[in-house]
């Protein structure tokens, strides 16, 4: 959207009001840049409507009847004390109304993500200075040139081959590898651009707006955050590297959906072929001091903590550099699809196409025969094949089958997130949360609270400024710099949550998906242990000052002011609704999911779908039910299967 003066002017204030700075260095939101930051990501959502949307909430913002909307008796907003401003947000944030409370969680989250990540006109957040956090690393010199040479378009361009592979990430990436390996001739569509070693680490902004998904940006509810890769490798390009293999109590549970080979060597077979070629490995997950928390309290609580496998190489320092590889490692000992099998892919012949962003796959007579694609300058790339192989990820997989006319009811359904959520604690001792291996321990101590393997597990993360901001709450600009200032000495255990009731993913009339999720009863009850079970740990740990992120404002200082129970009740009381607690799903799962039937399943035992038998899905979207684990490893193991199934059919 281009902005008018007055969508600026209403943006700025509410900016301003979320961050007014403190006249003593932290600069007001709009002084720092803010709003051209958040116009900057918006520019990116491919969804019109909902930039028409953002939009016209500008358009009335500074309006009388606005002001009615927030309790304001019918003042315009400019006309308002910064306080009563304040208090005009916060009545949003706490309304009955869901789709107030997701107006505010927008424009907070938009707002409080924007300061946080924006250099500033200096090059340096003073609120980095202040808290003790790096600047940008920048480019590192002694990084080497970039291995591959995908190609791009700049005019309208036919091909042909034997497959082509709609994605490029876990899923997209290993069916490349194992499909060239074969003999057949692949072509390998990415709608991200290629970025390797030498063009990591210049900071959160550049990473979001460059190697992470443009939308949705969050479930048409306002429930939870959605977080995707969108780069040649996908999400293992930014992932945290964590290599846990599918657990065998999944493996069970899938089969009996009626696909037996999840249970049989087969599957095991791939899992093993996976773990090899992308370096698994314990030995490089040392104790940081996030995870020394989390290890330091659950142990003395009796609980289990395991050591986390991860992907990466001996060139890994599983310390500074590791932290902060979530926008991408410039050490290159990150095994991403890249590093491997796109590699491998390339090296056997394979082409790698990005910057086309495949729109529908033309079917005649129940066959697929070609898919088309448009660049960013609207190019149109066309590819025929004799099997497409789709691996889009586990929202626009779906958006793209149904966009191609394909109609079997599960296509969409089923969507399972992991919703995971955040408590905090702050320490005595300096933690740097950005620093450390990304993940180094868990705790699968509730991974199992209703007898059926649904549960929570405790994770840590690297947490940086931007990102911090998906998982906090806001209570007013005084309380927000507080919890800023105190970001060195605080520590956060995620949890993460094995949904069993799903949500959906639909087109709208662009043909763009749209989320609908909203965290039933059932899971939320478990996601409340998990949140008491956090704050457990970190009282356990000796944490000073432990907070979640509802957006009442819950918290708790051990032994000073309030109690664990008290913190417990709280939130229980503030629930899981909507708007009510910060909520982010890193773990897309399950919307094309693989089954015995087309009554109860969207892909068959080969992954083909039940429609057009030669439209295969490879991808986290095949997943029968919630894997309770990072998935990374199941959607290369199933792609690796698939795929050698494929190979099979076609040669």
């Amino acid at each position: 959207m281009e902005p008018t003066a007055e969508h600026r002017a209403a943006l700025g204030m509410i900016c301003d009001t979320f961050l007014p700075g403190d006249g003593l260095g932290l600069p007001a939101a709009t002084e720092l840049g803010a709003v051209d930051t958040i116009f900057r990501i918006l520019d990116r959502n491919p969804r019109e409507a909902e930039r028409k949307q953002f939009a016209m909430l500008l358009g009335l913002w500074d309006s009388r009847a606005f002001g009615l909307l927030t309790g304001s008796r019918g003042c315009r907003f400019s006309t308002l004390s910064h306080e009563q401003r304040e208090a005009a947000l916060l009545r949003l944030g706490d309304s009955r109304l869901a789709p107030a409370r997701a107006i505010f969680q927008a424009l907070e989250q938009a707002s409080l993500l924007a300061y946080n990540v924006t250099p500033g006109p200096t090059g340096t957040n003073p609120l980095w200075k202040q808290i003790g956090y790096p600047a940008p690393f920048g480019r590192l010199d002694t990084a080497p040139k970039p291995p591959l040479t995908p190609l791009r378009f700049t005019e309208s361009t036919t091909l042909d081959c034997d497959v082509v592979v709609v994605g490029s990430g876990a899923g997209g990436g290993t069916a490349a590898a194992v499909l060239a390996a074969a003999g057949l001739d692949v072509i390998v569509l990415e709608r991200g651009n290629y970025y390797d070693d030498q063009d990591f680490g210049t900071g959160e902004l550049d990473a979001l707006t460059t190697l992470y998904a443009p939308g949705p940006a969050t479930s048409a509810e306002g429930q939870i955050t959605l977080v995707a890769g969108t780069c040649l490798g996908g999400g293992t390009v930014v992932n945290w590297s964590t290599s846990l293999p599918t657990p065998d109590t999944i493996r069970a549970e899938w089969a009996e959906t009626g696909v037996p080979q999840f249970a049989e060597d087969e599957f095991g077979d791939a899992l093993t072929a996976v773990q090899q070629r992308i370096g698994v490995t314990d030995r490089k997950s040392p104790l940081s001091a996030r995870d020394g928390i989390l290890e330091r309290g659950a142990r003395s609580l009796g609980w289990s903590v395991d050591t986390l496998p991860r992907n990466v190489s001996d060139a890994c320092d599983a310390g500074i550099e590791c932290g902060h590889c979530g926008y991408g490692c410039r050490l290159g000992a990150k095994q991403s699809a890249t590093k491997t099998w796109l590699a491998d892919a390339a090296e056997l012949g394979a082409r790698l196409v990005v910057d086309a962003n495949v729109r529908t796959i033309t079917v005649k007579a129940g066959r697929a025969e070609t898919v088309s694609a448009v660049t960013s300058t609207g190019v149109e790339i066309t590819v025929r094949a004799k099997a497409v192989v789709v691996a889009a990820g586990a929202i626009q997989t779906p958006a793209l089958l149904r966009r191609s006319g394909l109609r079997n009811k599960n296509i969409g359904q089923h969507l399972r997130l992991h919703p995971a959520a955040a408590v905090f604690g702050v320490f005595d001792e300096e933690i740097r949360p950005w620093e450390g291996a990304l993940q180094g321990r868990i705790s699968r101590h509730h991974a199992d609270l209703d007898g059926n393997g649904y549960g929570v597990i405790y994770e840590t993360g690297p947490i940086h400024p931007g990102l911090a901001t998906g998982f906090l709450s806001w209570r007013g600009a005084a309380d927000h710099r507080a919890a800023m200032l105190d970001f060195a000495r605080t520590n956060a255990i995620g949890v993460i949550t094995r949904d069993r009731d799903p949500g959906t993913v639909w087109i709208d009339k662009s043909g763009e998906p749209v989320v609908k999720y909203q965290l039933s009863d059932y899971d939320a009850a478990h996601l409340h242990t998990g949140i008491v079970g956090a704050a457990t740990i970190l009282e356990a740990a000796g944490a000073q000052r432990i907070y979640s992120g509802h957006q009442a404002g819950i918290s708790f200082e051990p032994g000073i002011r309030g109690s664990l129970a008290a913190f417990g009740a709280a939130a229980k009381k503030a629930g899981y609704a909507p708007g009510r607690c910060a909520m982010g799903a890193l773990h897309i799962m399950g919307s094309a999911r693989m089954g015995g039937s087309a009554d109860l399943s969207a892909t068959d035992p080969d992954g083909a779908t039940w429609d057009v038998p030669n439209i295969v899905v490879a991808d986290g979207s095949t997943f029968p039910t919630a894997p309770g684990v990072n998935p990374m490893v199941t959607i290369e193991a199933i792609a690796y299967m698939t795929a050698k199934r494929l190979a099979a059919r076609l040669t």
